[in-house]
């Protein structure tokens, strides 16, 4: 297959010797690996992989097995007799198989896998008599049984877990391993009687047509309920399809010198370098990664068997050094000899990603650029979650082991088909399990963590919570969970569904009531890689901050600018609000004149404070937008005031005085304020409210300029859609700037500009440039605008619906919509640069901060992406990434 790929794809099966360890599209991540393990020499039992073409195949002919396959497929297996010496269906030396998924991208533990396959009550005879270990024969006959009639039966699973408790309740035993092998015995004649009941026929016993049956599932899987709702939360597309991996069963079951494993390359939670993981004597894989038993640490290999354990270092090294990224491997011990079952990239949490990086630069495994493109935007969002404060007191109820990291706080619920209609309602729910499976994940991706009872660092919920950088505290023993009743009880506590909890990922603690939370601290690795970001971009990072506090917090969080001041925000204050109506409501000239100079008096201060916090950088000032009325008392509440004071008659005074108001509020009211008196039309109708919000924005810059600051305020004309508006205007207000400047006695560097937020604005951006010296694209409006959608409005009634049922791709609030609202903007570009080569272009919207748009923004050619402080860090990441890859560099990829 090497060298040969337009051939490769013509066949429908590679042994592990054969087949292409890079071409993870056609073998899947799980087949590439153990191609590539095996050719690099290391233990890996003989098998064959199923490409991930025979399963678009499958899903083309109407979920059929591809005409040929049976016959690939038996000759395979012929070949794998010939290499292990072994039989299918030979009752005196049988060669059994698991059949495992594996998809180019991975996603754990959301397809299926099938163990022991071949095993019949002939076959399960001579596995007993070739290993002189009928328990571990019977043990293994059981979990087949039990595996194979759920997933390719579709047999309920509880219906084998109650049998199987119920006995082992019968005749004492506390552990699987309790079980002796009679009673295994009687365990398997039970689970076939299962079978015969729900599907009203015998257990398959012929080898084949297990295995094909198996094959089937595996392929069937792909499109199971929550491996379409892993893959839409990552999106990942549908039709890559999964391989199917036939390998050589290898027995961790088979006594006290035998065990299964999961370990990590490095610590996936924290990224230091050592190696991290679960082992299981006596066990099966299924035991370590479902959480049915409580593992020990890897650290306990090393104390029994050192000789194993140096060796799976040794292996660990190999892989990180052939792949040169963090691995994530599985491996069995049957009888004192070492197999390797997989290894793919490690999930691990955000902040694990930027330690291993840097490491990893650090180690000359990969160059800065790698490094930062090994770590996602998302990623650098989650390492800005709060977390529980460690100096407060709160009520500790239980302790668990600390999964993935950060503080989560909502509603304990019990089950996820009702974390995930709590998620929809915007409610944050805690999901608490005795373990999750598979089955789980839409309910994990709707909570804001996870708590279970059972499983270890290894589990099903620890790796998905660490990759979806969600909180997660497993195995707290202490819990006794009630799914019933949906409550749990712990050391005299009882937490019924519905009562808030918090989780603290970090420590394993489990907190009763809703914790204190502090702001993340950035680590000195987490600084470094920022830094190494901010080599790379070629966007500029600006933040909307209308306080000095929040432009001192985006300034140190890495702000290059303040995209956008919002100066309404300062009107809403509650000292201030009174001057603000006595502006609007002034019967004369000179009422509204000294309200106004009260109002420039604090406006001064505002403005002094910002710019002051961000010396030398500009600062982008949007001049008052929304309509008058909005800072009066609404219409409905001051009817209401005015009918109770009509009933009561006790007040005429103030009767009056709100019949005066409702007047003025009813003469002012809109049928569409959003596209009424505001933005520019306010400035042109009431030119002395923009002219005093100038006068203070260029008193505040000549003072600081004179204290020897450098004051760059830009001033933004908000919702211009004629350039005339723009002339107008921008005449009036650089008239109050000059003047401001001459009788300050110094030169203050400024632009004017406007948002192109109108549609309008875009498409006839060669006008508004000759007086517009920047742009500024109000994303959030423009899309209103363009969809005629009432965001509010929208959100809250169809815009779910509309991205549920395909209608739209995402929502175009969060992300830019490129083929609308981003063909205007690219128009909106080209029209103004052409009219003004050096015209500053920015947005300002929280798209700003959203990875997808901050590459289309890249790709436009803007000079600065602007989000809100907080999203500072990512979107420096994103600006890098952004760079990088329209240079050609390749996006580094979790599989």
């Amino acid at each position: 297959m090497k060298g040969e790929r337009g051939a490769s794809m013509e066949k429908d099966l590679y042994f592990f010797d054969e087949g292409d360890g890079t071409n993870k599209r056609l073998l899947g991540g799980k087949g590439a690996g153990l191609c590539t393990m095996t050719q690099l020499g290391l233990p890996v039992p003989p098998g064959f992989v199923i490409t991930t073409e025979v399963c678009k195949r499958y899903y083309a002919g109407g979920g059929k097995p591809p005409e040929g396959l049976s016959k690939h497929v038996s000759g395979a297996i012929d070949k794998l007799e010939k290499l292990t010496g072994k039989r299918f269906g030979d009752p005196s030396n049988p060669l059994l198989v698991s059949v495992r998924s594996g998809a180019m991208l991975s996603m754990p533990g959301m397809m299926d896998t099938v163990l022991n396959l071949g095993l019949n009550d002939e076959t399960v005879e001579g596995l007993a008599k070739r290993t002189k270990n009928e328990r571990f024969a019977y043990d293994a006959y059981r979990r087949f049984i039990q595996m194979f009639g759920k997933i390719v039966l579709g047999i309920d699973a509880k219906k084998f877990d109650d049998a199987f408790d119920k006995y082992k309740h019968k005749v004492g035993a506390k552990l699987d391993t309790d079980l002796k092998a009679e009673d295994l015995k009687e365990i398997v004649r039970q689970f076939k009687q299962i079978v015969r009941n729900e599907k009203g026929e015998e257990f398959p016993a012929d080898p084949h047509e297990q295995l094909m049956l198996a094959i089937g599932a595996v392929f069937k899987s792909w499109n199971t309920k929550r491996a379409r709702e892993y893959r839409e939360f990552y999106k990942i597309p549908h039709d890559l399809g999964t391989a199917v991996n036939v390998v050589t069963m290898v027995f961790g079951n088979m006594g006290p010198d035998s065990g299964t494993g999961v370990a990590f390359t490095r610590n996936p939670a924290t990224g230091e370098k050592k190696l991290f993981g679960e082992f299981l004597f006596n066990a099966q894989g299924e035991d370590v990664v479902a959480g049915i038993r409580t593992p020990l640490k890897i650290v306990e290999l090393e104390e029994k068997y050192p000789r194993l354990y140096q060796q799976l270092l040794d292996i660990a090294e190999k892989l990180e050094h052939h792949y040169r990224e963090m691995q994530d491997v599985e491996f069995t011990v049957e009888q004192g000899k070492f197999y390797m079952l997989q290894t793919r990239a490690g999930k691990r949490t955000a902040q694990a990603a930027v330690k291993i990086a840097v490491d990893m630069d650090d180690e000359g495994l990969i160059d800065r650029r790698e490094a930062v493109l090994r770590v996602e935007p998302g990623q650098v969002e989650q390492l800005l979650h709060k977390q529980v404060d460690p100096q407060a007191k709160v009520h500790v109820i239980a302790k668990g082991l600390n999964a993935s990291p950060g503080a989560a706080i909502g509603k304990a619920v019990f089950d996820s088909e009702r974390a995930k209609e709590m998620g929809e309602r915007k409610e944050n729910v805690i999901l608490v399990r005795p373990e999750t499976s598979p089955d789980d994940v839409g309910g994990i991706i709707a909570s804001q963590g996870v708590l279970t009872s059972k499983g270890g660092a290894t589990s099903h919920a620890a790796v998905v919570t660490r990759g979806l950088g969600k909180p997660a505290v497993v195995g707290c023993e202490a819990l006794k969970i009630n799914l019933e009743g949906r409550m749990l009880e712990v050391n005299g506590a009882t937490v019924r569904e519905g009562e808030i909890i918090t989780i603290n990922g970090s420590t394993g603690e489990v907190i009763l009531g809703e914790a204190p939370l502090i702001e993340p601290q950035m680590s000195a690795e987490f600084e470094k890689l920022l830094s190494w970001a901010d080599e790379f971009k070629e966007l500029q990072n600006w933040a909307n901050a209308d306080y000095p506090p929040d432009a001192k917090r985006a300034r140190e969080l890495g702000a290059q600018g303040i995209g956008l001041c919002r100066t309404e925000h300062m009107f809403f204050e509650k000292t201030r609000l009174p001057l603000v109506h006595r502006t609007i409501l002034a019967e004369t000239d000179e009422e509204r004149k000294e309200a106004l100079e009260k109002l420039l008096e604090i406006q001064r201060g505002d403005f002094k404070g910002i710019l002051r916090e961000m010396d030398g950088l500009p600062v982008i000032i949007r001049l008052l937008d929304p309509p008058l009325h909005e800072f009066l008392p609404k219409y409905e509440e001051l009817l209401e005031e005015v009918v109770e004071l009509r009933g009561d008659g006790k007040k005429p005074e103030e009767l009056k005085a709100k019949e005066e108001l409702l007047k003025r509020v009813v003469a002012m009211r809109e049928v569409n304020p959003m596209m009424g008196l505001r933005g520019c039309r306010l400035g042109i109708t009431h030119p002395d409210i923009n002219e005093m919000q100038v006068r203070a924005i260029f008193e505040a810059a000549c003072e600081l300029k004179r204290g020897g600051c450098d004051p760059r305020p830009e001033i933004m004309i908000p919702l211009v859609g004629h350039v005339n508006e723009l002339k107008v205007i921008k005449e009036q207000l650089e008239r109050v700037a000059k003047e401001v400047m001459t009788k300050y006695g110094v030169e203050v560097s400024y632009k004017f500009g406007t948002m192109i937020e109108v549609p309008r604005a875009a498409l006839t951006a060669d006008e508004i440039a000759e007086y517009a010296e920047f742009f500024s694209f109000g994303t959030n409006d423009l899309t209103q605008m363009t969809y005629a959608f009432s965001r509010d409005d929208a959100e809250g009634k169809f815009l779910f619906k509309y991205i549920e049922g395909g209608i739209l791709e995402a929502d175009p609030f969060q992300t830019i919509d490129r083929k609308g609202v981003g063909k205007l903007m690219r128009m909106g570009v080209n029209l103004g640069r052409g009219r003004r080569p050096d015209l500053e272009i920015g947005i300002c919207g929280e798209h700003g901060g959203d990875p997808a748009s901050i590459e289309f923004c890249q790709e436009l050619g803007l000079n600065y992406v602007s989000c809100s402080p907080f999203r500072i860090p990512v979107a420096r990441m994103a600006a890098a990434h952004a760079a990088l890859k329209s240079k050609g560099e390749r996006r580094w990829e979790t599989v």
